[in-house]
């Protein structure tokens, strides 16, 4: 796992690396720009020699790392502009020593007067490279900062953010104002929140981490936020023994379905049937149980009793524990239903059940205004609300949630000790401990309907299997994120639908094994 800083986390790090490793602050920001230029190359003509690249720099430490950019880059040959953001006697510090170095290398920056002119030079370039404000940077950008960045995201080039594109906020959210939009952002040190989760992934780009000769123990003392990789969840999948037998993978019980969401607790059942689950049972309402046995032939199904809206009704409670008992973990809320009986029964059994349990779509809303109902469940307990729910469960607004999305899962998975599974582009894993997790696999094409049903199936199937919780939250949404992106790839984007995702879980289990001679 990679480490993931907040922008006080960098600040604090930074100090470190100065007070206690003895790395001079000049020394940081002369490898974070000799660092950056790499990445910059590979996006120039000819290997950069005679590219034009406008480099645009702010007066405080991002702009020095600009000035190191555009020296290193003159020096491989390629034609470099320098702007300023401020005026010169405004740059001290570290920053200000690699302005006079930029100088002596034959560089002389210009201060954006004429934004027309400004507008010529972005025009002209190969690449930009934005410099104008770093990861301490709060509230929206102003006067000539404003200006540039609205200037370079007019420019339609390609665009290289240092650090983090320019007044996006560092810690998650939207930008309150105008932000650079950036092809590449080329991070200093380790992944900074907003660059991984939530809006802030379309203004980041693709995102590189730069080694600025920090060590890698000292950028993770004291993290408790990741990056997920696939070698991360590799070792939870390990091959089947020849003598395997259903038995041996799990049980799991589906409490899903209701008159018209039949197909929300088939695609459940059907993505644990592909995620490996041994057995899968799917209790439904009696009337809804011929269609979903219809829909999923690999599966078993109960009906049980239902109320007037055809959803399951309170009285089934007795026949769910029995089924409950004699499985190893259970899911609660495809397709449920609002029906104020078919609550409460959620609500009873997110509290009761003594099996690991996890919890989506309608039981979730049945745990609005209920939270206290999770305190003290005798077994591990997994929920995966999208934004909306999450923001309902709470009693805040959707932006509230969106604006901190690292942290809003935290404080609820440690409030109540559950393991919080907030979808999302990059879907946040908190755990009960406080450890929080960040997946880097999907895309945008998962946003349709029945996609976190498929998730709530993954999820379950590896709950049975006798996965350990972190393990299986982790495990369950990378593979539902990777098997999105490889059904992505061959039906597009815009075709994709949850069927296909599971479709792709077979070569997404597959991925992650190493191939054998």
């Amino acid at each position: 796992m990679l480490p993931v800083l907040s922008a006080e986390e960098m600040r604090r790090l930074d100090r470190r690396a100065i007070d206690t490793l003895g790395i001079p602050g000049a020394a940081l920001m002369e490898n974070a720009g000799r660092g950056a230029v790499p990445h910059i190359i590979r996006l120039l003509p000819r290997g950069g020699r005679g590219a034009r690249v406008v480099v645009v720099c702010g007066k405080g430490g991002n702009g020095g790392d600009g000035f190191v950019v555009a020296r290193h880059l003159k020096q491989r040959g390629a034609r470099v502009a320098v702007w300023l953001a401020a005026r010169p006697e405004e740059i001290t510090g570290d920053a200000a020593g690699k302005l006079a170095a930029l100088r002596r290398a034959g560089l002389r920056p210009v201060v954006i007067a004429d934004e027309r002119a400004l507008a010529e030079s972005l025009g002209d370039a190969d690449v930009v490279v934005d410099a104008l404000l770093g990861t301490g940077t709060q509230g929206a950008p102003r006067g000539t900062t404003a200006a540039a960045i609205t200037a370079i995201n007019a420019s339609q080039r390609s665009v290289v953010a240092l650090d983090i594109p320019s007044a996006l906020p560092a810690d998650g959210g939207p930008p309150p104002g105008p932000a650079v939009h950036a092809d590449v952002t080329t991070t200093f040190a380790a992944f900074k929140r907003g660059l991984v989760t939530g809006p802030g992934l379309d203004w980041a780009g693709r995102v590189v981490v730069v080694d600025i000769g920090i060590p890698d123990a000292e950028v993770r003392r004291g993290i408790t936020t990741f990056l997920l990789e696939a070698s991360d969840v590799a070792t939870h999948v390990p091959r089947r023994p020849h003598h395997a037998h259903k038995g041996i993978y799990g049980r799991l019980l589906i409490v899903a379905g209701s008159v018209g969401k039949t197909g929300a607790a088939a695609l459940a059942a059907r993505a644990a049937m592909r995620s490996g689950a041994g057995l899968v049972t799917v209790a439904t309402a009696a009337s809804q149980q011929p269609i979903v046995a219809t829909l999923v032939l690999e599966a078993m199904t109960e009906p049980v009793p239902e109320t007037a809206a055809r959803s399951i009704a309170l009285k089934a409670r007795e026949a769910l524990d029995e089924l409950a008992e004699a499985r190893d973990a259970a899911v609660v809320g495809p397709g449920l239903g609002l029906d104020a009986e078919t609550q409460t029964l959620a609500r009873e059994l997110a509290h009761d059940l003594r099996r690991p349990l996890v919890l989506d779509a309608d039981a979730l809303t049945a745990l609005a205004g209920h939270l206290d109902t999770l305190r003290g469940a005798p077994a591990p307990r997994c929920l995966t609300p999208h934004p909306g729910e999450l923001a309902r469960m709470l009693g805040r607004s959707v932006a509230d949630v969106e604006r901190d999305r690292i942290e809003m899962a935290r404080t609820f998975a440690t409030t109540y000790g559950v393991y919080l599974v907030l979808k999302g582009a990059g879907t946040v894993i908190a755990d009960p401990d406080g450890h929080v997790s960040i997946n880097p696999t999907g895309n945008p094409g998962m946003a349709s309907g029945g996609t976190g049903d498929v998730l709530t199936g993954i999820l379950g199937a590896l709950f049975a299997r006798g996965l350990e919780p972190r393990a299986a939250a982790q495990t369950g949404v990378y593979l539902h994120g990777l098997a999105g992106d490889l059904a992505a790839a061959r039906v597009g984007e815009e075709a994709l639908i949850a069927s296909d995702v599971i479709t792709a879980l077979a070569d997404a289990f597959a991925s992650l094994r190493p191939r054998t001679v």
